[in-house]
């Protein structure tokens, strides 16, 4: 599968993310102590589906022994970091910290992102977690260019979360998007010098997503075969754009709602 598009592939993705960020916006704007997260979930995904999108995570397996996945929103609460299931029928507490990752195709094109929030006050650290990782994000974007490498988005993040001494999670990655949910190349949050050799060039559309916790970066998953929870029980945030790489800089197809 090439990693490039063509110009009017970009532009569905384009419309597509912009539906994307529409569909999110409307699950951040109902998140309240109370709300269920099967309620954000539903919001999301009817959103989506009246403006003739599909969620690409509902039923989407890893591989044919997997589970199939099952939401339209991964709704990550706390001490989970990623893929914790939309559907369970949890309601939110005040000072929860849930980060809601959500996908679509749309006209054969898939787009990805994601946001952590606070519901209601929630802790210093936790809201100094949550900045931090959206400033990894987008300083990450804005270091991409044509030519530049896969390791800069690692280094970039790098520079931005190890003097608050947060972990940085190893096990799960950034990757190219678009013709599927995830293409290559695969883009870690952490510098390996390898990545050196693998360029960005014009064209290419990637999903970059910081994933960043209080404690250790060491991870598990839970029973359900889905929810990724830090191993200490640490605070997790999550941010997540997709990204056309242009020949005059990168542009986001996944404008962020907070």
């Amino acid at each position: 599968m090439a990693m490039t598009k063509t110009d009017e592939e970009i532009d569905v993705m384009r419309r597509g993310g912009k539906i994307l960020s529409d569909a999110l916006r409307v699950a951040v704007e109902m998140v309240a102590p109370g709300v269920k997260l099967s309620e954000l979930n539903e919001a999301a995904e009817d959103y989506m589906r009246a403006q003739g999108a599909t969620p690409s995570f509902l039923g989407y397996k890893t591989t044919k022994h997997d589970p199939p996945f099952p939401s339209a929103v991964c709704i990550s609460v706390n001490d989970e970091i990623v893929h914790g299931c939309g559907n369970r029928p949890i309601p939110l507490r005040k000072g929860d910290v849930v980060g809601l990752d959500i996908g679509c195709w749309y006209e054969g094109f898939c787009t990805d992102m994601a946001v952590t929030v606070g519901v209601g006050e929630v802790s210093d650290e936790a809201r100094r977690l949550m900045n931090v990782t959206k400033e990894a994000c987008l300083r990450a974007v804005a270091g991409i260019r044509v030519g530049g490498t896969v390791a800069d988005v690692g280094r970039i993040v790098e520079e931005v979360v190890h003097p608050h001494g947060y972990g940085i999670i190893r096990s799960l990655v950034g990757h190219g998007v678009g013709h599927e949910v995830h293409e290559d190349p695969r883009i870690p949050n952490f510098y390996e010098s390898k990545n050196e050799r693998i360029f960005f060039v014009e064209n290419m559309c990637v999903a970059i997503e910081p994933m960043i916790a209080l404690g250790s970066y060491e991870v598990t998953t839970k029973s359900d075969g889905w929810s990724v929870v830090m191993l200490d029980g640490s605070l997790g945030a999550h941010f997540e754009v997709t990204l056309a790489i242009h020949a005059g800089g990168p542009e986001i197809l996944t404008p962020l709602p907070v």
